[in-house]
This record gives structure tokens, C-alpha cells and sequence, in this order.
């Protein structure tokens, strides 16, 4: 794989990638350079500097993982790269300590009002009554997004015997309790909080969350500080908030426009503390962003999937151990019946059963059966991060459902497809290898992979035999043969694996055969 670094990381990263890929450094690429040379890589690697646009990814015809240094993908154009099939990944874990130390440092000066003391001491002033504190122990932090980074700044304020109360609409409670924090509204934490920290991204939802209503509600004496993105804070009402003694103090690390305005009012005032967009800027954290995101190009390199895709489902690793062994019969189940069923797909119905049913996130096997169905009847690829985005814009409704019952076998997954005149299904497992062990509810024994064929016809003397006649008249060696039926003298299914692909003559004719219903061939 080759991969261009285009922007400056961490040498660590560099040094592992280099084992793995054609690593190519240029970190001072233009634009215009960028749009010429993309096609070149199957992978990048960017922080904030260079803008991986829609542009940019309609060139990038090789392009098979974009990774971000960093957290934020403000750079990334994610809609452009999912339609493409292209996987996006960043390297959340790296800024979640150095960002809640940093959320840690503007509390405690804000607390302290040690930035404008070093200033005073600095101007030759010894100005001991102006810079009258309050402690943190005893006083009640409300935190607004409990996400890794908000985390991480409970689990310090509990260090400073500081109460805690937080607002997040998708955190369940349960968690919440676990880590001994009430879970509540955002405006009882605004009302009720000494200290308010905000870690939850950029939205239209979160866009002004606080503003001149909210500041209303605060306490006079409250301080606020943001280290998430700017934009939630509405500026100008902070503003208003801090000149008017509404509340006590702000602290920011990211603002509305990068850099402020050089005339910015807010530079004007000593109860706010403003630092340049560095809460994610340590050694450490710039170390760890580049290895992690080496490292999951290397993931995709041994043909695994990286544990941070963006545009595809996240999951804990556990859950990624479980479902992994079950991804390459996904994927051949998916082909075998998009190659099997008659007619335009409507329809793809998947069942989990057995320990499967009782994962909750599965989705990542739902997106590898699509890519499966997809692929054959596709002229551009389809991976498992654009395949449920090409089967909705191919009008196919996806059922997902569940199953305790796993008919003897620890897991068994079913793949239903239905056209406007056809229904195939199969049901497959994983034993040493992927096996199939239903098609159409009758029962085989077969391995997906290779040259196959599937007859369906009358289960009546003879039948057979004219079908490996005629395979045997055209040179086509049967491998492997299973038959199924349901009673003697009905409707009965062959599926045979071949030494070479059956020509489509040769499944004409087949088909033109007395007591065939119908046949067809599939490639696996």
C-alpha cells in the first residue's frame, strides 16, 4: 500500500507505518498538488492543515482509508468519502487525557485567577487581596457531554472532592450511575453547577447550546470553560455575560473564527481565560495520535478493519472478536444469493440466531452480507462502509432480526433475498470454515467458495443423471455434489461445487431440460 503523510506527525507513527507500506512524507503539498497526485495512494494521513475535500476524493480512484491525526474531521468531506467507499478513521483515544488535564488547567486557573495574577506579578505589582479564589472540593461541576473526554475530567474532579451533574441526552443512565455521577437536564446543570465544562461536538443541535438564556440561568458566581469546539459558546453573549457580572468567569480553547478577530472584545476583559486551540497539544498526545492511526492502516493492510471507522459502525473490542470470525460467511452468503435469487433484489432480510441474537451491535456484519450482495451486481466496488448507502439508493429494504434458536449450532445467520417474482434464502455458520446449511429450508452441507452451480428441479428418476450428463457432454468435472428435498417426488435443490466456471450455454441448457425448474451458476 502506498501512503502519503500530509501533514507533520509524530516520527513514531512514520517508523511503524514504513515496516507495513511505500510511505511517502510531504507535508507541505498544496492543493493543487494534492488533486493532481491523489490517484497515486490507497492511503493518507492528515491533521488539521490539509482539507481532504469532495474535489480531492473524486480523484482519488486508489484511495481506500483516509485517516485524521487527531479527532476532529472539520477536513474531511465524510458524505464524499462513504459514497466512495472510502473508510475514515481518526485517533480519538490519543487527545482524551491531554484534553481533560488541560480542562483541569483552565478550571483551576480560572479558580484561582492565576493568569491575570502572573500578569500582575510580572508588571511589577504584588496585588495579594485583588486575586481572592475559591476552592474546587465541595463544589458542584457540571459536566455537558459525558464522552471520553468529559469522563476523564469527573474522574480528576472527584480527585478535588468536587460533586458532579451532567447533561447527556444519549447516555444511559446506568452508566452514569456507575460512575457516580447524576445524569441530568441541561438546565438543571446550568442552574445548579459551580464549574461548567463542555465536551460535545459541533451540531446544528449544539450550535449557541449556550447562550444569552443560558448564561441567565447560571449562577453569578459559576465559571464555564470550553474545550470542545467553538461555536457552542455564542461569543457575543459571553461576552455580555462576563462585562455584566451575569457569571463569574470563562476559559476557551476554541473559538467561533480561528484565530479571533485581532479587535475581539473578549480580549478586553480579565475574567476570561483564552488559550490558542492547544488543549489537544501535548508530546504525548501527538505520539499516540500518530501511531494509532499507523496502526490502523496497518490493521487494513493484514486485512483486518481499524477500530476507529467513523462512516462505519463502532464497537468495543470484545464485540469486534466476536463478530470477526463471522465476516467472511457474511460476506459469501450475500454473494450466494444475489448470484441465486431471479430478478431485481427488493429485499434482503437477515436473521441472527443462536449466541449471535444476543449481540447487540451487529451491524457490521449486516454491512459485510450487503457487500456481498452487492458486489456481483455492481460495476463499481461496494465495501462494508458505503454498502448500506448503495442499497438504499438502489431502493433494497434491509430487515434485520433475531432468533434465539441457533437449530443445534452455537450461531446461524439467514439471508433472505426477494425480488418482485423470486425468494431464495440460506442459512450458513462457522465451523472450521463457512459453511452452508440450509438453501431454501433444505437441508445441505456446503462449502461457499469456488466454481458453483444450483439446479432446482422434480425429484423424480433420472433428473440428476440428465443434469451431470449434460455437464459431462461440455468438459465440467463436479467436485462436490449435495442435494436436498423436502418430501419424495417434489421440488428438490442441487448445488455442486466445479472445477472451472460453467458457461451460460451450457446453464441454458440445463434449464431447457425436462424436470428442471431452473439453474444457475455462481462464482465465490
Amino acid at each position: 500500500m502506498k501512503v502519503l503523510i500530509a501533514d507533520a506527525i509524530n516520527e513514531k507513527g512514520i517508523e511503524n507505518l514504513k515496516e507495513y507500506a511505500d510511505v511517502v512524507v510531504n507535508t507541505d503539498i498544496s492543493p493543487e498538488e494534492l488533486l493532481e497526485t491523489i490517484h497515486e495512494y490507497e492511503g493518507i494521513i492528515v491533521r488539521s492543515r490539509t482539507k481532504v475535500t469532495r474535489e480531492v476524493i473524486e480523484k482519488a480512484d486508489n484511495l481506500k482509508i483516509i485517516a485524521r491525526a487527531g479527532v476532529g474531521v472539520d477536513n474531511i468531506d465524510l458524505d464524499a468519502a462513504t459514497e466512495k467507499g472510502i473508510m475514515v478513521v481518526n485517533s480519538p483515544e490519543s487527545t482524551s487525557i491531554t484534553v481533560a488535564e488541560h480542562t483541569m488547567g483552565l478550571l483551576l486557573t480560572l479558580a484561582r485567577k492565576l493568569s491575570i495574577a502572573d500578569k500582575s506579578v510580572k508588571e511589577g505589582k504584588w496585588e495579594k487581596k485583588k486575586f481572592m479564589g475559591v476552592e474546587l472540593r465541595k463544589k458542584t461541576l457540571g459536566v455537558i457531554g459525558m464522552g471520553r473526554i468529559g469522563s476523564q475530567v469527573i474522574n480528576r474532579c472527584k480527585a478535588f472532592e468536587m460533586d458532579t451533574i451532567a447533561y447527556d441526552p444519549y447516555l444511559p443512565e446506568g452508566v452514569a450511575a456507575q460512575m457516580g455521577v447524576e445524569l441530568t437536564d441541561l438546565e438543571s446543570v446550568l442552574k445548579r453547577s459551580d464549574f461548567i465544562t463542555i465536551h460535545v461536538p459541533l451540531t446544528p443541535e449544539t450550535k449557541h447550546l449556550i447562550s444569552t438564556d443560558e448564561f441567565e440561568m447560571m449562577k453569578d458566581t459559576a465559571f464555564i470553560a470550553n474545550c470542545a469546539r467553538g461555536g457552542i459558546i455564542d461569543e457575543e453573549a459571553l461576552y455580555n455575560a462576563l462585562v455584566n457580572n451575569k457569571i463569574g468567569g470563562a476559559a476557551l480553547d476554541v473559538y467561533e473564527e480561528e484565530p479571533p478577530a485581532e479587535n475581539s472584545k473578549l480580549f478586553e476583559l480579565d475574567n476570561i481565560v483564552l488559550t490558542p486551540h492547544i488543549a489537544a497539544s501535548t508530546k504525548e498526545a501527538q505520539r499516540d495520535a500518530a501511531i494509532i492511526v499507523a496502526d490502523e492502516i496497518i490493521e487494513l493492510i493484514n486485512g483486518s478493519t481499524p477500530q476507529n471507522v467513523l462512516n462505519m459502525p463502532r464497537m468495543d473490542s470484545n464485540t469486534y472478536a466476536e463478530l470477526a470470525p463471522y465476516v467472511d460467511l457474511c460476506e459469501k452468503l450475500g454473494s450466494f444469493i444475489s448470484q441465486a435469487v431471479n430478478g431485481k433484489i427488493k429485499e434482503i432480510e437477515i436473521i441472527y440466531g443462536g449466541n449471535l441474537s444476543e449481540i447487540e451491535n451487529v451491524e457490521m456484519l449486516t454491512r459485510t452480507v450487503l457487500k456481498g450482495v452487492l458486489n456481483p451486481i455492481l460495476g463499481s466496488p461496494v465495501n462494508a462502509v458505503n454498502a448500506q448507502l448503495v442499497a438504499k439508493s438502489r431502493g433494497i429494504v434491509v430487515t434485520e432480526g433475531r432468533r434465539d434458536d441457533g437449530k443445534g449450532y452455537d450461531s446461524l445467520i439467514k439471508v433472505t433475498g426477494k425480488t418482485e417474482n423470486d425468494k431464495f434464502s440460506a442459512e450458513g455458520t462457522k465451523l472450521h470454515d463457512s459453511k452452508i446449511l440450509k438453501v431454501n429450508d433444505y437441508w445441505v452441507d456446503v462449502k461457499p467458495e469456488g466454481h458453483m452451480f444450483i439446479a432446482k428441479y422434480e425429484d423424480v428418476p433420472g433428473s440428476i443423471g440428465k443434469i451431470g450428463t449434460k455437464l459431462g457432454e461440455h468438459n465440467v468435472n463436479i467436485g462436490v455434489m449435495q442435494v436436498g428435498r423436502d418430501e419424495k417426488g417434489g421440488e428438490a435443490i442441487m448445488i455442486l461445487t466445479l472445477d472451472k466456471e460453467i458457461p451460460k450455454d451450457v446453464i441454458k441448457e440445463i434449464q431447457a431440460l425436462d424436470n428442471v425448474f431452473d439453474a444457475v451458476g455462481l462464482e465465490l
